[in-house]
């Protein structure tokens, strides 16, 4: 058995990989501020499954002292916990950079003066590559595809952080690197694309997978900024812990690297494909309304995961309609939750 820390784990992508380590044995402590909507009902979802779970409610920024005592009783530590829209970050970019590139490096620091020196594994993202002005974009069929990357974008891509959330996460990504190079502390990168699953209260400018089948569930608003065409890969939340499994069994390898976590090419869609398919799973027409794009938003993005598929043995497994379906499932069993989640938003 091992102990586990999530930090930031109340948060969907949190409470499912709580979910499977409890399930198997392991012991699990949360660590989380409970600010994001939803994460109460992640919670006592989970507490009422499992009664070993253990909670503690802290913030990264400021309860340092309860970081170190948690690092010496700790093997694993996952560091989910991020403030996680570009939209945000433009309007107040100070709690943007505390909470992504100061909370991150409070976790850092914790786990270095620690004597157990656990695993780190961070949750980055997409968005350190910025908008990727230098690589070629053409649409073909409706969709934006890159002109000559047919398996995406790999780790080689230069780092080029663009808006303030690109920027405390490309922070914090660079910091979690260099504290295996510098100090020897084994840490590992995850820069995650389009992660969606059960428990995801997705919102407008954030979890858009999740938000678009909520939103057509409830008959909320559905806004496309920009023309629909932006193409993304999408991941399965369960094929992540996969991965990270992998990144901790073969840790002597994966410390100090960064790993792109995505699809792939063969599990892209538009945002107006996945909106069609909406409709046909819903058998309506879905109205949408159109809005100028956002910033450091970028029109196509596919993770090239031959690294991670290279080094750690690892690639998806839940094809995007069996995933998607999924998704719907909980969403259409859970409306009422999700209806008391947004109305206290």
């Amino acid at each position: 058995m091992k102990k586990y820390l999530l930090i930031g784990g109340a948060g969907f992508i949190g409470i499912n990989f709580a979910d499977l380590l409890l399930g198997r044995g392991d012991s699990v402590t949360i660590f989380d501020n409970f600010s994001r909507k939803g994460t109460d009902e992640n919670i006592s979802w989970l507490s009422s499954k499992y009664k070993n779970v253990v909670i503690v409610k802290g913030d990264i920024r400021t309860d340092f002292a309860t970081l170190k005592k948690l690092m010496e009783e700790h093997d694993v530590v996952h560091h989910l916990a991020a403030q996680v829209a570009v939209t945000t970050s433009t309007v107040d970019p100070r709690t943007d950079f505390e909470i992504n590139a100061l909370g991150t490096f409070n976790v850092l620091e914790a786990a270095r003066l620690s004597k157990r020196q656990p695993v780190v594994i961070y949750a980055s993202t997409n968005k350190v590559y910025g908008k990727m002005e230098d690589i070629r974009v053409v649409d073909r069929k409706g969709r934006y595809e890159y002109e000559s990357l047919p398996q995406g974008v790999s780790e080689s891509q230069p780092l080029d952080f663009h808006s303030p959330y690109g920027c405390s996460k490309g922070a914090g990504d660079q910091y979690v690197r260099d504290y295996a190079r510098i100090y020897g502390l084994p840490t590992v990168v995850m820069r995650q694309s389009c992660i969606y699953g059960p428990h995801q209260f997705g919102v407008e400018d954030q979890g858009w997978v999740a938000w678009f089948i909520i939103a057509a569930a409830l008959g909320k608003d559905i806004t496309i900024y920009g023309d629909g065409k932006q193409v993304r890969d999408v991941l399965h939340v369960r094929d992540v812990f996969e991965l990270w499994d992998a990144a901790e069994k073969n840790i002597a390898a994966s410390s100090g690297k960064a790993y792109n976590v995505g699809g792939g090419a063969s599990q892209s869609t538009s945002l107006l494909e996945f909106l069609s398919y909406i409709e046909k799973r819903q058998g309506k027409k879905i109205p949408l309304k159109f809005s100028d794009w956002r910033p450091g938003d970028q029109p196509v993005y596919i993770s090239d995961i031959s690294k991670a598929s290279r080094e750690l043995g690892w690639k998806p497994k839940t094809p995007k309609e069996k995933g998607f379906d999924e998704l719907h499932e909980w969403v259409v069993a859970n409306k009422a939750v999700i209806e008391k989640v947004l109305a206290d938003r």
